[in-house]
């Protein structure tokens, strides 16, 4: 399955018009559209529309789109050059705008390549404990995500000892899911709210104000390690990133969000993913 089809994202008889339901695979707990998911429907709607890769698309959150509403994506482009186009695109239920992306995209053959980032040394998603859910999955987006905790703690195992560098790491992948694309990378990048509880120490989460990627390169891989680093916790606003890392030490990406920040109440008998 590609991410296309796991959204059910569909083009419409108007090329820059894109469309989908807002069904409980791409929701969260709360019953909305999960913010990784409308990026990443964002993201297949500008890339058939150009027919460039995305270099980075950053999402601005405005409104919820409850599970079960149709949400309209229509796509502008702003500037056509030669390798790189610059555009956007408006997410809306009926009248009501949801969220804006603004991206570039395109491709400029050039010498000189590097990966600086240093990617953590964690064990094989084979040897890493599930992580648990606060509740159970159901339908949502939780129980098609499944995730290993490489470095880190799990929700009863917060104890309300901060972690002085902010940095967690998880293996996830999206069950189902058989490309690796820059759509599949900006659903597993919306994990900035699992880290702030790692760097709290206490079950924390939070709604994301934004979410923005950046794609390097991705490759063919089963999992996908989040290199989680949360920068700083300030006025109720928590402010971190992902680096995303192929089996293969592959950079693939890295995205970064800031979040409303709030605190969670675990509910027993919650399930694994």
């Amino acid at each position: 399955m590609d991410a296309r089809t796991f959204l059910g994202l569909h083009p419409t008889h108007n090329r820059f018009r894109w469309s989908m339901e807002v069904e409980p695979r791409i929701s969260n707990f709360g019953g909305n559209l999960f913010g990784g998911a409308g990026l990443a429907a964002a993201i297949v709607a500008l890339e058939a529309v150009t027919d460039r890769p995305v270099i980075w698309a950053s999402a601005q959150y405005l409104s919820y789109a409850l599970t079960g509403a149709i949400v309209d994506l229509d796509v502008k482009l702003a500037m056509q050059g030669h390798n790189t186009t610059q555009a956007r695109v408006t997410a809306h239920v009926a009248d009501a705008e949801v969220l804006t992306v603004n991206a570039a995209l395109g491709a400029r053959p050039t010498p000189g390549e590097g990966t600086f980032a240093q990617r953590p040394i964690v064990p094989p998603p084979q040897d890493c404990p599930a992580r648990s859910l606060r509740m159970p999955a159901g339908a949502t987006i939780n129980a098609h995500i499944e995730m290993r905790i490489a470095d880190g703690r799990d929700w009863p195992e917060l104890d309300g000892t901060p972690r002085a560098d902010g940095r967690s790491a998880m293996w996830a992948r999206v069950t189902g899911m058989t490309e690796v694309s820059a759509a599949s990378l900006a659903i597993l990048g919306d994990w900035v709210p699992f880290a702030l509880g790692q760097a709290l120490g206490r079950p924390a989460g939070g709604n994301s104000l934004d979410n923005t990627i950046r794609i390097i390169q991705p490759v063919a891989t089963d999992w996908v390690l989040l290199d989680l680093r949360v920068q700083a916790v300030r006025n109720g606003f928590g402010h971190g990133l992902v680096h995303q890392w192929a089996q293969d030490g592959t950079l693939m990406a890295t995205a970064s969000q800031s979040v409303i920040l709030r605190y969670r109440d675990i509910v027993s008998g919650s399930g694994t993913p």
